[in-house]
């Protein structure tokens, strides 16, 4: 394959140099990784053999310039094996993560490297140096360090092992998980079975089943414990046998356990943060977040699981009177929960889903405030194509004239893994001269034919949640391509997409978009009040399912040296919900360790805490918008220049103060959650 017939070896010549989906093809990935690394492995060899004294410009911005053609074929072939994979997808990734993992490491773990940042940064204040380009120097050598840089070779060449077996460990868990999942999808022959699902979700159901040459219907499994289904379906046999496909994940025997993962991942990644000088791998996490240290963690969680249980009891105290004879069991909790909204609250999420068609929740809705608070037009691009069809474009604009391309890829299908996400194919940068192109990916069940996408509010709600991602990367404003967007701590990454969840039930926004997709009515104003009442109810489920995923995530990441083996995973998962004192059989935890994407196969390890460390400047913030006028120009302007647009080129807490003109109080999530009474 001769180079003119590889679309990653030359920047795009499409708008925003969007990737041209049209030529790439899969064997164009393994050639241009080859080609991407060695052209990287070239200019990092060009930069430290310089025989000038290292300047910022020629060691800092220099390395920032690099690695173009590995940058390319990265986030597109990243991009798929998340939301498109195929088999020859997913052997070149089991080939290359280890050996990009390598090629990090050569680049990382070269002394001439470290030689010439210690250099610059010995004199960085004498340098005259911008806040930005200062910062910059600062985070590169502070890598350096946290990268390996001062261990002797014995350590490095440990460290270049570990880090070749994590890579491979962690794509082998998302291929297995991705593969177990699909196979563990509950086949209905009989659709009375299917009993209290909408007429949507049967047709989203028959489609799937129609996708696999299957009869009847298929109920295909999202990431979390918790499945859509059980909210509705009267066969409590039916609920139970989802309930069970889904936390069995990972966990039945056979190619596609992943025990042993999940027992390798936290032995190798607790070594790393000991050879790296770390207690554990949730300490090297923390020391390089917001949060700062493992025990200011660890007292959040131990601050929210007591009020959060006492509030889960009481609920299940509840659907237990509901429930009647039959034991309340976790497949049917959602189930109950449901008929006590419906009773308290007059609202049923099933008449909800008529109102909520999905492109009016998008246009209407989601594009509406983004246009209110930042002044943004999207203009959909039917012309540009994605690597599927399903995969819709927008070109965004603002008053000064283009900012970016939006990307979304809303539907569920058996290539796709769960959950929902934000990525960017190309990120904002001066240097380089690019404007953003991400996209948001979703899991909405695609029904058949040409019936409508009616959405649930948690889908709307998840909308919302990522297009703040989205936002983060469109209005970036940053020189280098190491801050762009949402390139901040792991732990106030999820403070802008939290945010912008406030809109989905801003009363000019709802009005929009919540209007039956048959005859345009408006959501009628006593539901709208009665389903604003209604959010509140179940939060102690909600935030326990929470909290003990994240102390499962924290209990991994906090073992030393004493891991326990595929055998006694879920032993250990239940001595450590335990220990925290959340362990209720009736509310598991959202992800169990078997299925836990986020930290065994995301970038999530010792992080999934972030969400509600980030959900105390989120409340924080959203008292603020409240007290200030909600959905007004000024107001988003002034998020936009503080927070949005900053992205990592300045401390985030310092973006958050420089916004809020404080430190954040947790007294609004207390009060948001219901854990203040």
């Amino acid at each position: 394959m001769s180079e003119s017939d590889n679309p990653f070896l030359h920047a795009s010549d499409l708008p925003y140099e969007l990737p041209d989906f049209r030529r790439i093809a899969d064997e164009h990935f393994g050639p241009a990784f080859e080609v991407g690394m060695a052209e990287h492995r070239a200019e990092v060899e060009a930069i430290l053999s310089n025989p000038e004294p290292p300047t910022f410009e020629n060691t800092v911005v220099a390395l920032e310039r690099s690695g173009r053609v590995l940058d390319r074929v990265s986030t597109v072939f990243f991009s798929r094996v998340s939301a498109h994979t195929n088999p020859a997808i997913e052997e070149l990734q089991a080939r290359i993560a280890p050996q990009l993992a390598a090629h990090r490491d050569a680049v990382a773990l070269d002394p001439r490297l470290y030689a010439r940042l210690r250099d610059l940064h010995g004199r960085r204040h004498d340098l005259g140096l911008d806040p930005e380009s200062l910062r910059l120097l600062e985070r590169m050598t502070d890598d350096a360090v946290r990268n390996g840089a001062e261990l002797d070779d014995a350590g490095k060449a440990r460290l270049r092992e570990l880090n070749a077996a994590l890579s491979s460990l962690s794509t082998a868990f998302g291929r297995h998980l991705l593969a177990d999942a699909n196979a563990s999808a509950v086949h209905v022959d009989d659709p009375a079975r299917l009993d209290g699902l909408s007429s949507g979700a049967i047709s989203a159901a028959a489609a799937a089943a129609a996708a696999r040459g299957l009869s009847g219907h298929l109920l295909t499994l999202v990431l979390p414990t918790g499945q859509p289904a059980l909210a509705s379906l009267t066969d409590r046999a039916l609920r139970e046998e989802l309930f069970r496909a889904s936390v069995e994940r990972g966990a039945r025997g056979g190619e596609h356990d992943t025990r042993a993962l999940v027992s390798e991942l936290a032995r190798l990644r607790a070594e790393r943060a000991r050879l790296l000088g770390f207690r554990d791998h949730a300490s090297y996490v923390a020391a390089d977040s917001t949060a700062g240290s493992v025990e200011a963690v660890a007292g959040l969680l131990a601050d929210l699981v007591p009020p959060a249980v006492a509030n889960a009891k009481a609920e299940a105290v509840e659907l237990q009177a509901v429930a009647g004879e039959e034991t309340l069991e976790p497949w049917d909790w959602a189930f109950h929960g449901e008929r006590v909204r419906r009773q308290r609250f007059s609202v049923d999420t099933a008449t909800l889903r008529p109102y909520l068609e999905l492109d009016r929740v998008l246009h209407d809705g989601v594009f509406f405030a983004a246009g209110q608070l930042y002044g943004l037009r999207f203009v959909e691009r039917d012309d540009l194509v994605m690597y599927h069809e399903d995969v819709r474009v927008w070109e965004v604009f603002d008053d000064a004239g283009p900012v970016g391309l939006y990307g979304a890829d809303f539907y569920a299908r058996d290539s796709k893994r769960g959950g929902a996400w934000m990525n960017s194919l190309v990120t904002q940068s001066r240097l380089l001269g690019q404007r953003p192109v991400v996209m948001n990916t979703l899991n909405i069940p695609k029904p058949a034919g040409d019936e409508p996408t009616l959405l649930t509010f948690s889908e709307v709600t998840t909308l919302f949640h990522e297009f703040g991602h989205a936002l983060h990367g469109l209005l970036s404003d940053v020189t280098y391509p190491r801050f762009s967007g949402t390139s901040v701590p792991r732990d106030f990454v999820e403070f802008p997409s939290q945010v912008n969840e406030m809109w989905s039930l801003w009363p000019e926004v709802l009005t929009r978009y919540a209007r039956h997709h048959e005859t345009g009515e408006p959501l009628p104003a006593d539901l709208v009040e009665k389903l604003r009442a209604g959010r509140a109810y179940g939060e102690g489920f909600a935030t326990t399912e929470y909290l003990a995923a994240a102390v499962l995530d924290q209990a991994w990441h906090t073992l030393t040296d004493e891991v326990p083996d595929a055998e006694h995973v879920q032993e250990f998962e239940a001595r450590a919900l335990a220990d925290a004192g959340i362990a209720l059989p009736a509310v598991p935890p959202r992800y169990r360790s078997t299925y836990f994407n986020h930290v065994f196969a995301g970038g999530y390890s010792a992080g999934y805490y972030s969400y509600i460390w980030s959900e105390v400047l989120d409340a924080d913030t959203v008292e603020w918008f409240t007290e200030n006028g909600g959905l007004r120009r000024e107001n988003g302007d002034a998020f936009r220049a503080a927070v949005l647009s900053r992205g990592g080129a300045v401390e985030p807490m310092a973006a958050y103060r420089a916004f809020r003109g404080r430190d954040p109080e947790i007294a609004p999530l207390l009060e948001r959650r219901g854990l203040n009474r």
